[in-house]
C-alpha cells in the first residue's frame, strides 16, 4: 500500500511540473524574429551616400546592443542587430526592408533614418503589420496612430522646431527680413511649414526661400541669392553636408545674418568643425540631449559615464559627434520597450509597450526632456531647449519649451 501511495504520489509531482511548465510555456508569446535566446531587429541606415553623416547613428546603436548582450540581453535574449545601407535612397530602402522583413524575418524595424527612406517603407510596413519603431526622422507624419499604427516617431517634430524658432524670432527680431534654405524633402518642409504656422499673421517677414536637392553638389548659387534679398535672418533647414556648405558660403560673403540652423545638422564633428568653428559663432539652434563637447557637463557624472561606455564598446566613434548621443539614447528607448514586453514578444505587444512609455529618461536627455506615449500619442519626445553656438561649444539658453499643445 505504502509503494502504491508513493508511485501516485510521484506521478502527481511529474503532472504537477508538467502543467507548471506549460503553464509557463503558454504564457511566452513570440512573433517571428524572436525566441526564447533572441530578439532580431532590422535597421537602415545611410552608411554611404549623401547623408552618410548620420551613418555614427546606426554604429551607436549597434555598439549599445553589444553593450546590452555582454551584460545578458533583455530578459535572457541576446539582440541580433541586422542593419543594411540604403544610401539614402528610398527605392533601396524598400529593397532592404523587405530584405530584414521576409529574409530575415525580423521582429520589428527599428530607428530607420531619413524622412524619404521611411516614407517609401512606411505603407509596406503597416499593411505587414510590422513596427517601424522610433523612426530617426522628425517628420509629422511619423506619429499618426490612427491612420499607421505600426509607424511611431522619436524625437520632437519638425514643425514643432519652427514654431520655436517663429516664436523666438517675433519676441527678439520683430521687424527683420527672415531668408530660409531648405532641402527638397518632407523633412524640411515640415519644419518650413512649422516656422510659417508659427510667424501666424506676420508671415510675410519671409522675404525669399531657395531649395535644394541633397544629391547637389553645393548650396553656393543658394546662399548667395538669399543674400541678395537683403534678409537679416537665415534659417537653414538643411543636411550636415549642406549645412557645412551654408556656414562657410556666409562667412565667405561677409554675410552677418542672424542665423537658425535646424537640430538635425548641429554636430560639432559633422558640421561645424568641417565648416570651421570660427564661421559658426552665434549660430542658433536647438537641443534636446545632452553635447559631450560642451564644457558644461565636464563634471556631469552621468555624461562622464557615457564617455567611459564609448572608450570601452565604441572607441572609434567620435565623442563630439551628437549622433552617437542620439543612437545611445534610441537604443536605451528600444530596450526599455522591448523589456516592457517580458515573455510576450508579439508584433502587436511591441507596439502596445511602445505607446506605454511613462516618463522614460535617458542620462543623456537634458534635464526635464522625458518620452511619453500612449495609444494615440506617437510622439514620445516633445520638449526642447534653444542653444547658440559660441565659437567652441553648443550653449543651452532659456527653459525647456514644451511643444505637445502645439501638434
Amino acid at each position: 500500500m505504502h509503494k502504491t501511495n508513493h508511485a501516485v504520489s510521484k506521478l502527481t509531482i511529474a503532472a504537477l511540473v508538467i502543467l507548471a511548465t506549460s503553464a509557463a510555456e503558454a504564457q511566452k508569446k513570440y512573433d517571428l524574429g524572436a525566441s526564447d535566446a533572441e530578439i532580431k531587429i532590422g535597421n537602415i541606415m545611410p552608411y554611404s551616400g549623401p547623408a552618410s553623416a548620420y551613418a555614427a547613428v546606426g554604429k551607436a546603436e549597434a555598439a549599445y546592443f553589444n553593450k546590452i548582450n555582454l551584460e545578458g540581453g533583455i530578459n535572457g535574449r541576446k539582440i541580433t542587430f541586422i542593419s543594411y545601407d540604403d544610401a539614402y535612397s528610398p527605392p533601396k530602402a524598400v529593397e532592404q526592408t523587405r530584405k530584414l522583413v521576409e529574409s530575415d524575418e525580423v521582429l520589428l524595424i527599428f530607428g530607420a533614418l531619413g524622412t524619404p527612406s521611411n516614407t517609401a517603407t512606411q505603407k509596406y510596413l503597416n499593411l505587414r503589420k510590422i513596427p517601424q519603431l522610433f523612426v530617426a526622422s522628425g517628420a509629422s507624419k511619423f506619429g499618426d496612430p490612427l491612420n499607421f499604427r505600426w509607424t511611431m516617431g522619436f524625437g520632437p517634430t519638425y514643425k514643432s522646431e519652427g514654431r520655436v524658432y517663429a516664436k523666438y524670432i517675433l519676441e527678439k527680431f520683430p521687424s527683420s527680413k527672415i531668408a530660409v534654405l531648405w532641402q527638397n524633402d518632407d523633412s524640411a518642409k515640415d519644419g518650413f511649414s512649422g516656422l510659417r504656422d508659427g510667424l501666424g499673421t506676420k508671415a510675410s517677414m519671409i522675404v525669399t526661400d531657395k531649395s535644394y536637392e541633397i544629391t547637389d553638389p553645393t548650396v553656393d548659387s543658394q546662399i548667395v541669392a538669399l543674400r541678395d534679398s537683403g534678409a537679416d535672418i537665415l534659417m537653414a533647414f538643411a543636411a550636415p553636408k549642406a549645412a557645412a556648405q551654408t556656414i562657410r558660403k556666409v562667412a565667405e560673403l561677409g554675410w552677418k545674418p542672424v542665423f537658425f540652423l535646424s537640430a538635425a545638422s548641429s554636430s560639432v564633428a559633422a558640421v561645424i568643425r568641417p565648416a570651421g568653428p570660427e564661421n559658426a559663432k552665434g549660430i542658433i539652434s536647438t537641443a534636446g540631449l545632452k553635447d559631450p563637447s560642451d564644457p558644461a557637463w565636464k563634471d556631469d557624472p552621468a555624461t562622464n559615464r557615457w564617455l567611459a561606455y564609448m572608450d570601452k564598446y565604441y572607441p572609434e566613434g567620435n565623442k563630439a559627434d551628437t549622433a552617437n548621443v542620439a543612437g545611445y539614447v534610441a537604443a536605451q528607448a528600444v530596450v526599455q520597450v522591448l523589456k516592457q514586453c517580458g515573455d510576450d514578444l508579439t508584433r502587436e505587444n511591441v507596439m502596445r509597450q511602445a505607446a506605454n512609455l511613462k516618463d522614460f529618461a535617458s542620462e543623456m536627455m537634458l534635464p526635464g526632456i522625458k518620452a511619453n506615449t500612449s495609444p494615440t500619442d506617437f510622439y514620445p519626445i516633445e520638449q526642447m531647449q534653444m542653444t547658440q553656438f559660441d565659437g567652441r561649444a553648443w550653449k543651452l539658453f532659456g527653459d525647456v519649451i514644451d511643444t505637445s499643445a502645439a501638434e
